[in-house]
Order: structure tokens, then sequence, then C-alpha cells
């Protein structure tokens, strides 16, 4: 159990560091009053129509396609309890542990609102689970990104029952009833309307979205660190980046990338090298040149994504909702305004690593490199260099441009054609999780090759920021140039101080905070 200052759950909406405090720290969870004063209050309408001879849809009434069948008070628990059960369908591997917390935290901030119409006691279980780091199992597949993530929610679900499996807070798989006796929890037997409001949310594909910014946030800085090394590393100019050029195009996020290349290269005596009047270098490659404008449009759709992601949010997803005295049935649901936006940041994602492979590829060509040797081998022909070092990147950016192919304009037509159009949206989820890890592998490639083409420019030195990435590699157990070694222990090194945002706060402890 985490001793993490507990991440508090009231009627709004959960933030963005919350959710990753949650979902990646383990941050415990508690309701607030306000909150479960909501709830209270949602769920005595919800009696109160359960009470009443008119059916009422998700009430007193079967699910999707069989919402034509009143059930009869009797059978009303049984209703709930069977909906978790047949819906609890998911198969493949398990989803990761941060994605599953991240659905749950969501999950219970939409019953927080108080438009579910749950008891307290079970939303009080859904933040138990959470505090004590009870993360039960789902499957990869069984959502289609409408009427909510269905079967990974009925997974959350089930545990709350008591039953399925789950992890307890060490990792170890156990049936849930014996993790929740374990935790002096008690599962919960569910009543009219709480089946479907455990399991009717767009909360899996929101949590990787809301994760995946995150990581992008970090990345972007990154992808302008990169960029400036290899600049640099390839005696290129930094007049191209200055304000008043790009002012002349006004889009935000350029604005920030080219000030982060300005900032980065300030002081660099590489780039002072070649800055006299007998360089006759006109123009470098468009990798190079136009980074703030590829890493610039990258950050605006990113932007874009999180003002979505920010709505939805505030957004009290369920099927049927309590509003006031009435319950009512409504689309909100559906996933369409996530999975479009998980799709676009794969496309975007994809970009930026395109044009750091094409920056890396530079390096290694000696008809490109002004002066590098092969492929930055210390005796090229007996050695290799980086060579395989950019395949491995060009396969992980043609893996990236297979996975930035659109999930959300598809849609296969479920139960009995009531749920005729889903979204597709945790599929697009799921894609970008790996897209984003791939972004960050291809970016390590060209820290790591931008690294040793610096060291090969000695004894021109580069700038400050720069050769702080440098130091820290070198410090990580990266070697500098040298004959052939086993690569990919270096890459993954790379990699890990890439993703832990080590590589962005090396820089910034330099020349402060990036944009």
């Amino acid at each position: 159990m985490s001793t993490t200052t507990p991440v508090v759950v009231s009627t709004g909406p959960v933030g963005f560091a919350d959710l990753v405090a949650v979902a990646r720290a383990g941050a415990p969870v508690q309701l607030s009053d306000e909150a479960l004063a909501a709830v209270v209050k949602a769920r005595e309408v919800v009696e109160d129509l359960a009470r009443a001879s008119t059916p009422v849809y998700g009430i007193s009434t079967g699910f999707g396609a069989l919402a034509t069948r009143h059930i009869p008070v009797e059978m009303r628990a049984q209703l709930q309890k069977s909906l978790v059960r047949s819906h609890a369908a998911g198969s493949g591997p398990e989803v990761e542990r941060e994605v599953v917390r991240a659905l749950m935290l969501l999950r219970l901030s939409t019953l927080a609102t108080g438009h579910t119409g749950v008891r307290p006691e079970t939303a009080q279980l859904l933040a138990g689970l959470l505090s004590h780091g009870i993360t039960p199992v789902v499957r990869e597949y069984g959502s289609l990104g409408c009427s909510g993530d269905l079967a990974p929610l009925a997974h959350c679900a089930l545990a709350l029952m008591g039953e399925g499996e789950v992890r307890d807070a060490t990792g170890t798989l156990m049936p849930a009833a014996e993790a929740l006796a374990a935790a002096g929890l008690e599962p919960v037997e569910l009543v009219a309307k709480e089946g479907l409001a455990l399991i009717n949310g767009t909360d899996g594909m929101l949590g990787m979205l809301v994760l995946a910014l995150t990581d992008l946030a970090t990345l972007m800085k990154t992808a302008d660190i990169a960029a400036a090394m290899s600049v640099e590393g390839q005696l290129g100019t930094d007049r191209v980046f200055a304000a008043d050029l790009q002012a002349l195009r006004p889009h935000p996020g350029q604005a920030r990338s080219a000030a982060n290349l300005t900032a980065i290269l300030r002081d660099s005596g590489v780039v002072a090298s070649h800055r006299g009047p007998d360089c006759n270098r006109v123009q470098d490659a468009y990798s190079l040149r136009c980074s703030p404008q590829v890493h610039g449009a990258a950050r605006d759709t990113f932007d874009h994504c999180a003002a979505v992601a920010g709505r939805e949010l505030e957004s009290a997803v369920d099927n049927p909702v309590v509003l006031d005295d009435r319950v009512e049935s409504n689309g909100n649901f559906h996933g369409a305004p996530v999975g479009y936006v998980l799709d676009f940041a794969a496309i975007a994602a994809a970009d930026v690593a395109s044009v750091s492979e094409r920056r890396t590829d530079r390096f290694l060509d000696k008809a490109r490199s002004h002066g590098l040797p092969p492929f930055l081998a210390d005796d090229p022909g007996v050695d290799s260099g980086h060579m395989i070092a950019q395949y491995t990147q060009a396969a992980i950016v043609s893996e990236m441009k297979r996975l930035a192919v659109p999930a959300s304009v598809d849609s296969i037509p479920s139960s009995a054609m009531q749920e005729d159009h889903v979204s597709m949206g945790w599929s697009a989820a799921r894609k970008l999780r790996r897209s984003v890890d791939g972004l960050t592998r291809v970016l390590a490639v060209e820290v790591l090759t931008a690294a040793r083409a610096l060291d090969l420019r000695r004894p021109l030195e580069p700038s400050p920021a720069t050769g702080a990435v440098v130091s820290l590699l070198r410090s990580s157990g990266i070697q500098g140039p040298g004959p052939d070694r086993h690569l990919s222990p270096e890459i993954d090194a790379a990699v890990e101080l890439v993703a832990s945002g080590a590589v962005v706060n090396a820089v910034e402890g330099v020349i402060g905070e990036l944009q």
C-alpha cells in the first residue's frame, strides 16, 4: 500500500498530475465529503425509480438490444451481476497496471459526480482497491470504444464483486476474493443500476490518452534537444531558428520549438567554428532546417489532444445518467472525441520519429556528414559504427507509420445492430502507447549518435547544453567513439535516459526550463 499523500476525488475533474500519481506512483485515493453527498443524492433518485412501475433503462430493464424486457424486482440484483460477468469477456495479454489504475480512477471520478446512481459503499470499495494497490486483470481485447470500454471496465467491476483475478500491490496474481480479504475489504452485492454504472465509460481510452500526452510532453523537449545536437554535429546553422523568422508563420508550437533550439545551441563552439564568410553552406537539409516546423506542428497537435482530454475529464460518462429527479438515456459514452485525437497523436508522433531518423542517417553517410568518418566508425570497414543503430530506428519508424493508420475510421456493428456505430477508441489508445514507446527509442538513437559525432568534432566544444547531454551519456556507462562493441545495451541505456526525462533534466539544469 502506498504511503503517498492521497489524491482526493471530488465532484470536479481529475487533473493530469493526479491521474499520473495514482496510475504510475501508486498514490492512494479518497472520496471527498462533497462527492459522497452527491453519490447519496443520486442513489435516492435511482431507488425511487426502481420502486416505480414504469420501466427505466439500466434499472428495471435488460441492456443493449435486450432493453425491451422489463425485469421484476426480485431479479434485479441478478441482472447486475449477470451484466458484469457476461461483459468481463476480454481476451489476450494483460493490460499494463498503470492503464488499469488510470481507468479505475476515472470511473471513480465519474461515480463521484453524482450522475451514475451507485451506492456510496460501491464507490468507496473502488477507492479501496486503488489505495491498497489491488489491480484487476484486464485483457487487451474486448472494447469497441462505445457503450464505454465495456469489457475492460467489467473486469474491474468483477473484482468489486470478489470475483475474477487481480494482482496485489506486490504484483502477485490471485483470486479477487483473497486479495480483498487480505486488505480487509468486503466485496459488494451489486443492486439496481450499479453494474451498468461501473462499466459504461470511456475511462480506458481516456486514461491512456492522458498518460501518452504526459510522456509526449517530455519527448517533444527531447526531440528539440536531439535536433539541436544533430544541427550542431552536422555543422548546421542556428540562424534559421531566429524568432523574427519564426514569427512570419505564427504557429505557437513552432515558436516554442525554435526558441528551444536557439537556447540549446547558444555558445556552441562547433556552430561558431563555421559562422565566418568562408562558409559555403547556403542551406541545411530539411530534416535540420525544418525541425521547428515539424516539432511545432506536433506540439500544436498534442495541445489540441490535451484540450479534448481536459473536456473529457470534466465529463460524467454513463448511460443512463441521473439528472435531478430523473434518469435519462444518452449517447455520451461514444468514444469518437477521444478516438479521433488518439489517432491524431499517433500521426504526429510518427512524423517526429521520421524526421529524427532522417537526421540520424545524415551522420552516417560520409557524403553528407561534412568530414565525419563513415557510420561514425573507428576503423570503417573493420568497424560498422552506428550503421545498424539506424536500421533499428528505421524498423521502429516503419512500425510507427503503420500505427498511424487511424483506428477511429473503422466500425463493426454489435449487439444485434443496436450498437451499430462504434468508435474503436480503445484500439486507437493501444496503438498510441506503442507509438510513444517507439518515439522514445528513435529519439534515444539520435541522441546517442549525435553525442558520438560531437565527440568526434573535438577539440571543437559543443554548447553547454548539448555538452551536458554528452556528459550524462558518458557518466551512465555509454562509451564514446572507439572500436565496435555490443551496441544494444547502450541503446537501452539511452532509451532509459530519454524515457525518465534525464536528458531533458540535464539540459534544463544548464540553461533553465525549455518551452
